[in-house]
């Protein structure tokens, strides 16, 4: 990384100093300032708490295997911040992302005279997007709410093709609301009127929530259930199943991923796809299924139930639903390994950031009897959870499993993904920073060829 993009970066790390959280309006006159960018091209918009990047990466893994030229705006990033900025699967460059950084910088200073405030380190972001997207040009547009919905910098687009609305869950209490229903009803703040929303009937707290919303501002309610899948075979080759929805009645897919809870986000990515590729209920065609079944299996998104080494599994999951998905799609794997070794130690590599609920998830993570060993370990930042402070909760009521330090994330790479032994199976979770910690020097070392990929 050059010195300008560490400048840049860092800047923007620090743009909390320099204001508050921009309103709808604030965000629309830089765009407008910018020559709306979005109105070029079509708008996906994807909101929920658990699958929203899955949602977005099958969505345009879709749409690109159906001739698009398809733009994807997601956060966070595991390693790289232009991970969150691509086209056709190409990150922005680095040239390109120092071009926007500098144009939402000027910009700003201009404005600055009228009013408006310093964008925050998301809305930044969201604003070099767009500036970058207005370049590019792509046919579609996918876009990955923040935080929320309604007040998300995202949201200040006014005109979508398709809103979607991924499994709700308990997260981010302190700006979204204490219960499932407050959290679902500021997702639902992403829906427009004659726009198809595709939302889950689960759980029935979100569904009536979203609903409503859909019905009372004449929205499209397209709703997706657990019964329009089945799982044929589970296993370290990745996930048979079978959709069944108004278009399909044998779409039969295999997923190269090994979370479970995928074929719930490629149930809804397949929804909105048909609604968006133009197919109707009655005249579903089978083009279309081909394309659907290539963009599902094609898709790629790093650290959700990866397989990065042999036995060594990276999940993002950081809140109770996500660590619930988490575990049942990990005792699959460890159900169902064919590899013919046994698994006598079965290690988890844990952290968490404080604003988390995480003693709820390691409550769930000893109730699940799934692990013989869990590493308490430390990342980096201020809001990770200290090292002292992880070790004590992860050690309260762990009867019979066996706690360890790590001193950092290099040492738990080290001592228990570089030098495993044959016996075991390793997973990773309760924080995307720590999965992107973990999978960037994995990847740096196997690149180096100091990593043993056997």
């Amino acid at each position: 990384m050059n010195t300008k993009m560490e400048q840049a970066i860092a800047y923007l790390n620090d743009t909390p100093r320099f204001t508050q959280k921009s309103t709808l309006g604030d965000i629309r006159k830089y765009l407008e300032r910018f020559g709306n960018p979005h109105k070029s091209m079509k708008i996906v918009h994807v909101a929920g708490t658990n699958g929203k990047g899955s949602v977005c990466a099958y969505i345009a893994s879709i749409l690109q295997k159906a001739g698009y030229h398809v733009g994807l705006f997601t956060s966070p990033h595991l390693i790289d911040i232009r991970e969150r900025m691509t086209v056709d699967g190409e990150m922005i460059t680095e040239a390109e992302f120092l071009e926007a950084f500098d144009r939402v910088k000027e910009e700003w200073q201009s404005a600055a005279g009228d009013g408006l405030p310093h964008p925050l380190y998301f809305e930044y972001l969201f604003l070099m997007a767009m500036l970058w997207f207005g370049k590019k040009k792509p046919d579609y547009l996918v876009l990955e709410t923040g935080l929320g919905g309604r007040l998300d910098a995202t949201n200040a687009i006014p005109d979508k093709e398709i809103s979607v609305i991924t499994r709700i869950g308990l997260d981010h209490q302190t700006y979204l609301g204490d219960t499932i229903a407050q959290i679902a009803g500021e997702k639902a703040g992403i829906l427009r009127k004659d726009t198809p929303a595709v939302f889950l009937r689960d759980p029935d707290e979100a569904f009536q929530v979203i609903a409503r919303k859909a019905d009372a501002i004449g929205a499209q309610a397209v709703i997706v259930d657990d019964a329009m899948w089945e799982v044929h075979s589970a296993d370290e080759n990745g996930i048979d199943f079978s959709i069944y929805n108004r278009y399909d009645k044998t779409l039969r897919v295999r997923l190269p991923l090994y979370g479970l809870y995928q074929c719930e986000n490629a149930a809804l990515a397949v929804t909105a796809c048909r609604i968006l590729l133009g197919d109707t209920e009655r005249t579903p065609s089978p083009h279309t299924a081909q394309i659907l079944e290539q963009g599902l299996a094609g898709m790629v998104w790093p650290g959700r139930m990866e397989e990065i080494l042999p036995s060594v599994y990276l999940d993002g999951a950081h809140n109770p639903d996500g660590i619930r998905a988490f575990l049942e799609s990990a005792r699959q794997i460890l159900l169902n390994d064919s590899r013919g070794k046994q698994r006598t130690r079965r290690f988890l590599l844990f952290s968490c950031v404080k604003d988390k609920m995480y003693r709820e998830e390691l409550r769930m993570i000893r109730e699940s009897g799934l692990f013989t060993d869990i590493a308490a370990v430390p990342m980096a930042g201020t809001r990770a959870l200290r090292a002292q402070e992880l070790l004590a909760e992860i050690g309260e009521n762990a009867s019979g499993i066996r706690v360890h330090q790590m001193d950092s994330v290099e040492d738990a790479v080290h001592r228990l993904i570089v030098h495993r032994d044959d016996d075991m199976v390793v997973f990773a979770a309760g924080s995307l920073y720590l999965i992107g910690e973990i999978r960037g020097l994995i990847l740096t070392n196997t690149a180096d060829g100091q990593l043993s990929r056997r």
